[in-house]
């Protein structure tokens, strides 16, 4: 009798993963070639040994933005790098990749922070917006105006408003639970039709980067006879959850507010003054029951909370 043995045999790949860490630090929109480090010297290879190791970047979308330049032992930009396209408003803003070398294979760990310059202005979404106030108005009165949008961070985003002239109104300006501002325009001076039945500001926005950069809107006020009660919603604040996978169409909620006078002064009409984290392209209100509806896509991963400001406002 013969008997037969068969015997397996597991073939084991073999690499080295290795602790080395380097970290770069470049600012965003360096021109394509610019330098953003010395990787031989900074993990200590000898330059033969990235050529002849076939070495290179390698690791999701960084390889897009980034290369090893293996002759020098460099690693150079390889497209320009937009900051704010790549993180958005998150910090810090970095490329996570590894530098890989063959015979023996080996990965070195590479991080390069992406750091804002400051290359985008404050702009509003409107050049200018429209008032109709009375001039029974009381002292004290206050108007929403619109907020801009920075997509810088840090220093270099929005950081103030200013307004001018400030002969009747003024500005108040208080901050919000998403770290931007509420910006208000109070009326400290009564006004009167007869005398100016037209008004005209200049709302500027400025943020705080070197060079400093603003942006601006015109206000538009006309002064009416009449109409005096504005619009006062039911509750000041408003609460309510959605999922993330809710079809367009769906109402998240509803605001209503009343207005104490009669006929067409009585008749309010609700709009979104939000301009921050493209709220205007995700939800929308029905400028005549205050139904928010959604109309745009949500990402719970991206953003868990959003803040509606609703303005109702009269004839």
């Amino acid at each position: 009798m013969r008997r037969e043995v068969l015997l397996f045999f597991s073939a084991h790949f073999v690499c080295s993963v290795l602790g080395q860490v380097i970290s770069y630090s470049i600012p965003e929109e360096m021109a394509k070639g610019s330098l953003v480090g010395n990787v031989a010297q900074d993990l200590g290879l000898d330059v033969k040994r990235l050529r002849l190791g076939n070495g290179r970047v390698y690791s999701g979308d960084s390889s897009d933005y980034v290369e090893l330049n293996a002759e020098r032992g460099v690693l150079l930009v390889k497209e320009r790098i937009d900051r704010e396209a790549l993180c958005g408003d998150t910090t810090p803003c970095a490329l996570h990749f590894q530098i890989v070398l063959e015979n023996p294979m080996e990965f070195y760990s590479v991080t390069v922070e992406i750091t804002d310059i400051n290359d985008n202005a404050p702009t509003f979404e409107k050049t200018e917006i429209k008032f109709m106030i009375s001039e029974t108005a009381a002292i004290g009165a206050t108007f929403d105006l619109e907020r801009a949008v920075d997509l810088d961070v840090g220093i270099n985003t929005l950081q103030t408003y200013v307004l001018k002239p400030t002969v009747y109104f003024v500005l108040k300006l208080q901050n919000q639970a998403d770290g931007t501002k509420n910006v208000e325009m109070v009326l400290q001076k009564p006004l009167d039709r007869e005398k100016n039945e037209f008004i005209s500001l200049v709302l500027t926005a400025v943020d705080g980067g070197e060079p400093q950069m603003t942006g601006t809107m015109q206000i538009l006020i006309t002064v009416l006879d009449a109409n005096d009660n504005a619009p006062v919603f039911t509750q000041p604040v408003y609460k309510a959850t959605v999922s993330e996978n809710s079809a367009k169409g769906t109402v998240v909620t509803a605001v209503s507010a009343s207005d104490a006078d009669q006929g067409l002064n009585s008749k309010i009409t609700y709009s979104i003054t939000s301009t921050m984290d493209e709220v205007r392209q995700i939800f929308e209100v029905n400028e005549e029951n205050g139904e928010v509806t959604l109309i745009g896509r949500l990402d719970y991963e991206k953003k868990k909370l959003f803040q509606i400001n609703v303005r109702a406002r009269d004839n």
